[in-house]
């Protein structure tokens, strides 16, 4: 009874249960499940029975319901299939027609690309020709300005200037070529005031030489001016009369009064620019030039003429200056003496300014310096630009006195400037570079000094400007010879830097000690060889301050000096016996030389051009280093030989050389010994080597 009491209990539980998992979600199904096993002990095995009874209900429920709907599932199925073909012939078309739709759309696109291009060429043309029409009218008149400026027409320069500002520029502001235009009007208005003042100038020039006929011509003029006032007053007072009368005077009067003002006015608004200081300038030459013209005539006293008197004048000038030119010469040559030859060493910003205010010397680079730091020049250079000044001055002291016009005076300055430079410090600084004390460092600071002398002497033209008030612009204005005058003085110091060096080169060469009947070499350079390559990078160290095209003159001259010293050496008369040990030691002494070359010691030079200045020591060494007669005397007068640089005659003076020290060097006692056929080789080289000399001659 208990058992069923529970079974009955369970069931109604278990059908709650079932109901709840298939109603509920299934993340609360955990909780309900969870309920069976806390039931009685046997609830969990009912309760599968009741599920299982539960699902086989839901199959058959289910399988009703398939039932049911199956055949309508094999109808749509066969619709589907026969549908099939027709969706794909539908597919087939639908593509065929978008095809074709992209195809027309091809064309449309480019032809609309090409009407949007169109439309937007066209816009831009519009939009050019409006700036171009609008700047046409600016640069119009722009060239007229241009055409004024060639044709000398400077007052209606002026004019269109005004105008370009206030009319014109306003409208094309933001374009370029405009500001450059805008910048530019300035220094056409200075450009116009110098020439206006010049032409003043030669006006006033031209009216004081020719003030006798001006005076006659005005006084003739007056006078006539003043008879015909005379008449033409009488006529307008017989006139002002009869109008008194008939009333009409004060109205007419007015009239021509008001007139007349309007015309003053407008003359007054068209002067501009710089004309108070026009005519302050030409008031106060004209006042000199009447003071001159009261003053007694200067080839009169007192009525005697005076002539001779200035032609004696002038001959004593003319030794003046001669007397002038040699005191410099010795002011120079004190400058030249007390000079250390080297840059001048400013360590603050008071002795930079020193140096600036004795001579014009201008160079950013320098100025970006910390201090200390080194001027380029040496201490004669503004010493000899002082003195140089102070002849101007000695020499504006006598012609002063002369009465002679700005021009002349002018002339005669730079003249005696002219001479002073071409004459006597041309010949000071040619003495000093031949003096035997001058080294190779003073004559590269002599380049350096002459480079700077010359550029500073643009500065000693304005300096007599400002002293004459002649402009070097003028056609007749002598210009000062500076530039001839140093490139001489470097040309010589060149020279003597080229001879100085090969002379040093000499020095070092006879302290050459070679043993040429050494058997074996020392394995290493001589040590002369190795000082002189030495002296020579450290003296073209020096050499970089010069220009390019001396330092590498020098370099080349000095190698190929070198070249020729070394072979001198080998092919000397005295020179009777050479070893193939002391041609070794030799060869090591020459490949010193080469990489010397090799290492650039002077910038500038091309490929291995210094080193071809060894090639003829380098191609007879190595014919003699590799016994290579049968190559020599097979290619020998061809242009692609090995040896093309090698002499018979002077192979053969070395081969005699080394062939009489078969006595002491036991290179040939061998060859005699162990195989005589390389004797009789040798005496063969050097039959046919004769036999070449001889044919060079008789080709002579």
């Amino acid at each position: 009874m208990a058992e069923s009491g529970e079974g009955l209990g369970t069931v109604p539980e278990h059908e709650r249960i079932l109901q709840e998992i298939e109603s509920t979600d299934t993340a609360c199904v955990g909780p309900t499940l969870r309920s069976v096993y806390d039931d009685q002990p046997n609830a969990h095995k009912k309760f599968m029975e009741k599920l299982d009874a539960c699902i086989r209900n839901h199959d058959k429920e289910i399988e009703k319901m398939c039932n049911f709907h199956h055949q309508g599932f094999v109808d749509a199925i066969t619709e589907l299939l026969k549908v099939r073909t027709d969706a794909e012939k539908l597919k087939v078309q639908v593509t065929d027609t978008n095809r074709r739709f992209q195809d027309a759309g091809k064309e449309v696109i480019v032809q609309t690309e090409d009407i949007i291009r169109c439309r937007i060429q066209q816009r831009n043309i519009t939009t050019v020709v409006e700036k171009l029409q609008l700047c046409l009218p600016v640069l119009e008149m722009y060239s007229k300005l241009k055409e004024q400026m060639n044709a000398k027409r400077y007052y209606s320069a002026l004019k269109t200037m005004e105008q370009l500002e206030n009319v014109y520029f306003p409208r094309v502001s933001q374009y370029r070529f405009c500001q450059l235009m805008i910048e530019n009007l300035p220094k056409l208005r200075e450009d116009i005031k110098e020439i206006s003042m010049s032409d003043l100038k030669d006006f006033l020039e031209s009216i004081r030489k020719h003030s006798d006929k001006i005076g006659e011509t005005a006084m003739k003029q007056a006078q006539q001016q003043k008879t015909f006032s005379v008449v033409l007053q009488k006529q307008n007072n017989l006139k002002f009369v009869k109008k008194m009368y008939n009333n009409d005077s004060i109205p007419g009067g007015r009239n021509e009064i008001v007139l007349k003002h309007t015309f003053e006015e407008e003359d007054e608004n068209e002067e501009e620019g710089d004309e108070e200081t026009f005519e302050n300038y030409y008031r106060k030459q004209r006042k000199k030039q009447a003071r001159l013209v009261l003053q007694p005539h200067s080839n009169m006293g007192y009525g005697f003429p005076v002539n001779r008197l200035f032609d004696l004048l002038f001959e004593i000038r003319d030794q003046y200056n001669e007397t002038l030119l040699k005191k410099w010469a010795g002011v120079f040559r004190d400058i030249f003496e007390e000079d250390n030859y080297s840059p001048i060493p400013v360590v603050n910003e008071e002795e930079y300014k020193i140096v600036i205010s004795k001579f014009p010397f201008q160079d950013p680079d320098l100025e970006k310096q910390s201090f200390p730091k080194k001027f380029p020049m040496s201490q004669s250079v503004p010493h000899i630009y002082i003195q140089v000044k102070e002849f101007i001055y000695a020499s504006l002291k006598f012609s002063e006195s002369l009465h002679r016009s700005s021009t002349e005076i002018d002339d005669m300055l730079r003249k005696s400037t002219n001479l002073l430079l071409t004459r006597t410090l041309n010949s000071c600084l040619l003495n000093l570079i031949r003096k035997p004390h001058i080294g190779l460092t003073e004559l590269v600071q002599i380049i350096i000094n002459t480079t700077h002398l010359e550029q500073a002497c643009k500065y000693l033209e304005d300096f007599i400007t400002n002293i004459t008030n002649i402009s070097q612009e003028t056609v007749h204005t002598t210009r000062l010879y500076g530039l001839s005058t140093f490139k001489d003085a470097r040309h010589a110091a060149e020279g003597e830097i080229y001879t100085k060096l090969n002379q040093k080169i000499d020095e070092f060469v006879q302290l050459a000690d070679y043993d040429w009947t050494m058997s074996e070499p020392d394995g290493r350079a001589s040590g002369y060889l190795m000082d002189l390559i030495n002296f020579l990078r450290s003296i073209f160290q020096v050499f970089t301050h010069l220009p390019g095209k001396v330092a590498q003159t020098a370099c080349m001259s000095a190698c190929q000096h070198l070249s020729t010293s070394l072979m001198q050496m080998l092919l000397d008369n005295e020179l009777k016996q050479i070893s193939m040990g002391a041609v070794q030691q030799f060869n090591l002494d020459v490949i010193q030389c080469e990489l010397f070359a090799s290492s650039e010691p002077v910038p500038g030079f091309q490929g291995d051009t210094l080193q071809l200045a060894f090639i003829d020591l380098r191609q007879l060494l190595d014919l003699f280093m590799v016994w290579d007669w049968s190559t020599y005397l097979a290619d020998y007068g061809q242009p692609a030989s090995k040896y093309l640089r090698v002499n018979p005659n002077t192979a053969l003076t070395l081969l005699e050389k080394m062939k009489d020290t078969s006595k002491k060097n036991n290179i040939f006692a061998q060859f005699r010994k162990n195989d005589r056929d390389k004797q009789k080789l040798i005496e063969t080289v050097m039959k046919q080597l004769r036999s070449l000399v001889n044919g060079m001659s008789h080709h002579t």
